[in-house]
């Protein structure tokens, strides 16, 4: 776990570590999300980036009678 410390000018540094294991370029956006106390940072994916992730996915879930 890293810490981060918040500047005077409400800016964030985001640990090299972090940045390398989610590829983060300069210039990437992010979705800003206040959930439950705390702050998430969503990186916004171009879709061509993100087309066919969900390729394999095990879609044999028992689902409710409703929702067939």
């Amino acid at each position: 776990m890293s810490h981060v410390t918040l500047s005077s000018k409400y800016q964030v540094v985001i640990p090299e570590p972090i940045r390398r294991s989610l590829r983060l370029e300069p210039g990437t956006k992010f979705q800003v999300i206040s959930y439950g106390g705390r702050i998430e940072f969503v990186p916004v994916r171009p879709m061509k980036e993100v087309r066919g992730f969900l390729k394999g996915i095990d879609t044999s879930v028992l689902r409710e009678r409703d929702r067939l």
